[in-house]
């Protein structure tokens, strides 16, 4: 069932959203050669209950943690550890907040240090692509029309685009319904409407889409071990143009300074 939410549910989305936004420019700062991704967890824990919130990931499912931290050709759902960031890494940053009663969700792809030129564009390109998917977040089209639109984007430079994971409602619970592909046919799928609220997750490779998963039970990765990237934004359905709840303006200040 898919759950509208009202503009009063909405602005708390949105509180937890800013909660969420600014713990990722909190850890952006410390993303650097030498540094441990549970360090990461660390400060990403400590900055959201500082802030009122919890940090939707740790113990759902049983995940031992507060941050996906996916590592090079790791997608998603990585355990932070003690592994030492290197130069020429990527790592994908995947957080939830909790806050009075709701959750937001976002995902930032990191290049640490000095990376090649096809990854720095595979991580230009699935930031596109996230974009081109909000893009058509709006009244009148349907879920087949985001995903599409993500697919397409991707797939024209190249790449691969993870089938057997996808976006999703959110709101009261960190994965509600629908569920938000990243492949589809335009014209297809629920029609998108004012006061839905949807996490959009493209998850792109540098080569096949095929994944594996690791025996944690959790960690999943690109089958030939290349690279992958991953951007997500907590939006609102809208008339004429989705609402971005998060935001990368915060990591990105953080790269800056």
């Amino acid at each position: 069932m898919i759950i509208y939410k009202t503009e009063e549910e909405i602005e708390l989305i949105r509180q937890s959203a800013l909660i969420l936004s600014k713990a990722h420019g909190e850890i952006a700062q410390l993303i650097k050669e030498g540094v441990s991704t549970v360090t990461l967890d660390n400060r990403a824990e400590e900055y959201i209950r500082d802030n009122g919130g919890q940090p939707s990931f740790k113990n759902y499912n049983g995940f031992p943690y507060s941050l996906c931290i996916s590592v090079n050709s790791t997608v998603v759902h990585g355990f932070p550890g003690e592994y030492v960031l290197n130069d020429g890494d990527v790592i994908s940053v995947d957080a939830g907040v909790y806050y009075k009663g709701f959750h937001s969700d976002c995902a930032y792809t990191h290049a640490v240090g000095n990376v090649s030129e096809e990854v720095t564009d595979l991580l230009k390109v699935t930031k596109e692509s996230l974009y081109k998917g909000i893009d058509k977040a709006t009244i009148g089209f349907r879920m087949g029309d985001v995903s599409f639109a993500i697919q397409d984007h991707a797939e024209k430079h190249g790449y691969g685009v993870v089938r057997e994971l996808v976006g999703h409602g959110i709101g009261r619970n960190l994965h509600e319904s629908p569920e938000v592909p990243n492949y589809g046919k335009r014209g297809q799928g629920p029609k998108l409407q004012d006061g839905l609220v949807i996490a959009i997750e493209p998850m792109i490779t540098l080569g096949t889409r095929h994944i594996v998963q690791e025996d944690d039970g959790w960690t999943i990765r690109t089958r030939d071990n290349k690279p992958s990237a991953h951007f997500e934004h907590t939006v609102v359905v809208r008339k004429d143009q989705a609402e971005i709840l998060t935001t990368f303006d915060y990591i990105e200040q953080a790269k800056k300074s």
